[in-house]
């Protein structure tokens, strides 16, 4: 009989990572699974998920965003362990990761589905960036302190246009992100919803905005003083744009299933977070 294959994914900023992979490995043989290690270093990193039927991810949030792009298409299932601070994702304890990862096994441990964005810019009829983003996609000047112009059009509806530093579209798991240090509001992950959010803008008439996953943003790249522009899915996958260029951001098809990762780790989060307190009855 063929073992189903894992992937486990190293976060190499974290010292602990390898020893704890090392285990986990051990673990999922015992369980008759075959293992793969796959090591994440940052912005850019790429590599194919191809054939496996689970990824465990060891780090932060930030390496199951890596993941996430990896596994959408394919429906692989993340089991991600915290080796960060308490994040709003990765919200499996490493002490408690054997407990957890014997319960998912036994399909005893719940699957969160969350949205993510499907994002495609085009330059003419030619498609020069596609990718996936869980928490954010930014257009936004190259260079800090500089303002860039954009076009947005929400379903043929015109926004006008923005000057300022740029703009984040996040998803609902996202908007506790980037988009919340920029002035976002936070929204509960199991709302299908999308936040636009200016950078700095020019005018203060370009507020933050929710929108409905269902529909389709386009961001027209305009013609901006002394910088490029450039765009991001997540902080970890970027191209530059040029004036003319078109940029399509819409919900993906499909979800990304995250295992243990429900309303509890995001209100949990919140609560580490922003230093949320109370009373003995509150």
């Amino acid at each position: 009989m063929r073992k189903k294959r894992a992937v486990i994914v190293i976060n190499t900023y974290k010292e602990e990572a390898q020893l704890i992979a090392n285990d986990v490995k051990r673990f999922l043989e015992q369980e008759s699974w075959a293992v793969d290690f796959l090591e994440f270093s940052g912005p850019c990193s790429k590599s194919s998920f191809d054939g496996y039927k689970l990824a465990v991810t060891l780090g932060g949030d930030g390496t199951v965003l890596f993941a996430a792009r990896g596994c959408l298409e394919q429906k692989i299932p993340i089991f991600p362990i915290n080796l960060g601070e308490f994040g709003f994702i990765a919200g499996i304890q490493k002490e408690s990761w054997q407990e957890r990862l014997s319960l998912f096994l036994r399909k005893k441990l719940p699957l969160t589905e969350r949205s993510m964005i499907s994002v495609t810019a085009l330059r003419g009829k030619s498609t020069i960036f596609e990718s996936y983003a869980l928490n954010d996609v930014v257009v936004s000047a190259d260079r800090a302190a500089k303002i860039v112009s954009l076009g947005i059009t929400f379903n043929g509806n015109s926004f006008g246009k923005f000057q300022s530093d740029g703009i984040i579209v996040a998803t609902a798991t996202g908007s506790t992100a980037y988009s919340a240090a920029a002035g976002g509001p936070i929204v509960d992950p199991e709302l299908d919803a999308f936040v636009l959010s200016p950078i700095c803008p020019f005018s203060l008439s370009n507020r933050p905005i929710v929108l409905p996953s269902s529909g389709v943003l386009c961001v027209d790249v305009l013609p901006s003083r002394d910088t490029g522009v450039s765009i991001t899915a997540d902080g970890q996958v970027l191209e530059h744009l040029e004036t003319g260029d078109i940029v399509f951001l819409q919900k993906a098809k499909e979800k990304v299933l995250l295992a243990d990762c429900g309303s509890s780790v995001f209100y949990s989060a919140l609560r580490s977070k922003l230093h949320w307190s109370g009373g003995p009855s509150a």
